[in-house]
């Protein structure tokens, strides 16, 4: 069985090397080349590809708002991102819209074949110099101190969290806050979800045990 590739990218010299390397691979079977990110879209709507091998930065519409689009409309298709930057913002955009891998321009070609064989059999793939660029961020961010409960409230949403516990409805603490009733309650459910609380009584003993507000 071949696996079905889309090929994007708006410099046709490189969709021709992508091409002559994938064609010769047995089990892979080229059904569209884009040269834009438009054109990928069309091209991939028409032709449900197993995989879609997307440029980061395609001219008119960028690879990552292209990957958002089909893991939306073409869940079936997994989505490789090819590109020649290694920045970690750029990698985190494309991975954030549920793409399954990114290879660098410079890796070898066979790690670009190896990819999409790993993508159409269901699983995720990213090049080794991506690998550990992910894997540093990762690191950066398990350094970084947790933020207590606290610091995800707004001073506003403190206000109605400590007149909450105190049981005040939201009549009371519109007239309290100079603010609607509706204001209130957008900020009551705002507050639960930043808390991850569903109740009012989870909430009270949440403030009360991270000392949001004032105890007794």
């Amino acid at each position: 069985m071949k696996h079905s590739i889309l090929l994007a990218d708006d410099h046709t010299i490189v969709l021709n090397g992508l091409k002559e390397i994938l064609s010769k691979e047995p089990d892979l079977e080229i059904v569209g080349m884009a040269g834009s990110g438009a054109e990928a879209l069309k091209m991939a709507r028409q032709l449900h590809p197993r995989v879609a091998v997307l440029d980061v930065t395609l001219g008119d519409i960028n690879g990552i708002e292209v990957s958002r689009i089909l893991r939306r409309e073409l869940p079936e298709t997994a989505i490789l991102g090819l590109s020649m930057h290694d920045n970690p913002r750029m990698i985190g955009e494309f991975l954030r819209t549920g793409a399954q891998g990114y290879v660098l321009k410079e890796s070898n070609p066979r790690d670009l074949v190896t990819a999409i064989r790993v993508l159409a059999s269901g699983e995720c793939y990213l090049s080794p110099k991506v690998t550990s660029v992910v894997l540093e961020e990762y690191r950066k961010l398990l350094c970084k101190p947790a933020p207590s409960s606290g610091d995800l409230l707004s001073p506003r949403e403190t206000e109605v969290l400590q007149l909450l516990v105190q049981g005040a409805s939201t009549r009371e603490i519109g007239a309290t806050l100079h603010i609607s009733k509706n204001t209130v309650d957008t900020h009551r459910r705002k507050i639960m979800d930043k808390l991850g609380c569903n109740n009012l009584a989870d909430l009270t003993r949440l403030a009360l045990r991270e000392r949001l507000v004032p105890g007794d």
